[in-house]
């Protein structure tokens, strides 16, 4: 990626299929749709949130990836694909199929009346997002504060991320 360009960053999570298949599909609908895959972290197993709602583990990634678009475009773009997928956006919390958040658009700070915001306004107190975030970019600072990914990751409270496990890569 040209030195000029800052990165794109989204996050995959899926607790109701099998990642090392629903997400390389997933790659692939949204290379259809203009949006490049750069580089890939590992897979993490993550409890589901909230703690007792007797889902199953979710299964996170994040990756760089390349679009000549705008942030909003490219959000209606990762909310299309988990459509495809099967995700129904009508209960907070709900297993899925697949789950595609836009964490970071070039270093853009982004709050659109259609509810988009960018940074993703969770992104820094979760390790299931952090610790796949650092595989592929560990140079990468939050936008708001300029705060590095190991500041971050340091902030989370071990609650929270000793059930966090690297499974290797996808």
């Amino acid at each position: 990626m040209s030195k000029n360009i800052k990165p794109i960053y989204i996050a995959f999570g899926a607790n109701l299929s099998n990642p090392k298949e629903t997400f390389p599909a997933a790659i692939k609908a949204l290379e259809v749709r203009g949006v490049k895959l750069i580089k890939m972290s590992g897979l993490w197993q993550s409890p589901a949130w909230p703690p007792g709602s007797d889902q199953p583990d979710y299964i996170n990634a994040c990756a760089e990836v390349g679009f000549n678009g705008e942030a909003r475009a490219l959000l209606d773009i990762l909310h299309e694909v988990e459509a495809d997928f099967g995700r129904e956006r009508s209960v907070k919390n709900a297993a899925r199929q697949l789950d595609l958040d836009l964490l970071d658009f070039r270093g853009q700070v982004i709050e659109d009346k259609g509810g988009m915001i960018v940074p993703h306004p969770r992104m820094l107190t979760r390790g299931f997002v952090l610790f796949p975030l650092s595989e592929i970019a560990e140079d990468w600072r939050d936008p708001i504060q300029a705060n590095d990914l190991t500041c971050w990751t340091a902030r989370l409270p071990l609650a929270d991320v000793k059930d966090i496990v690297w499974l290797g890569k996808a």
